[in-house]
């Protein structure tokens, strides 16, 4: 009898084992999902950039150096490895942005231009969602290290080689806006 109670609790003992290394598993999932997510809206944004520096050029061509450098770091943050040269490339680029809007408010033609105003409206659509995606990943991340450090997950998680993820740090200032889209339609 005593042998059916000590297999009973084995059993049961793996059984919660098993559990936990499959919630883990399904966090460690959701924050290389949501990792995608934060890639796809900077891939978005790299290739509108071109369009976007394309029709500027028609109409501000001395800015060529602002142009140049916009085209040249426009895929920084795609192709950066880890969450933090990501996170980096991604603000330095973000204040590139903010720079190619400060080149295009001196010009009132380009400001009208239909298709410039739809590249902006793009843009910024896509600020938005990359601002989504951003705190889906860190929320991710957050519940997976809470549940890495948490007992008796912790048990689990070191044997198993599950580890802290890295949270896309926001405490860069350009990172916690978007870059600015407003070319004079509002003036008070």
């Amino acid at each position: 009898m005593v042998q059916w109670i000590v297999l009973g609790v084995v059993v049961l003992l793996a059984l919660y084992l098993i559990v936990i290394y499959n919630r883990l598993v399904r966090l460690r999932a959701l924050v290389r999902e949501a990792w995608s997510g934060i890639t796809v809206q900077l891939r978005r944004r790299a290739d509108l950039i071109p369009n976007l520096v394309r029709t500027v050029e028609g109409y501000a061509a001395h800015e060529r150096e602002t142009l140049e450098a916009v085209t040249a770091h426009r895929t920084d943050a795609t192709t950066a490895k880890g969450v933090g040269a990501t996170a980096q490339a991604d603000a330095a680029f973000t204040g590139m942005i903010g720079k190619l809007f400060a080149v295009a408010e001196a010009y009132p033609e380009l400001k009208a231009d239909a298709n410039f105003r739809q590249l902006q409206g793009e843009l910024s659509e896509i600020e938005e969602e990359l601002a989504g995606a951003r705190r889906y990943y860190n929320a991710t991340v957050r519940d997976l290290n809470t549940a890495v450090e948490s007992f008796p997950d912790v048990l689990v998680a070191g044997p198993m080689g599950f580890k802290k993820e890295e949270s896309y740090a926001d405490d860069v200032a350009t990172l916690q806006i978007a870059p600015v889209v407003d070319f004079g339609g509002s003036k008070s």
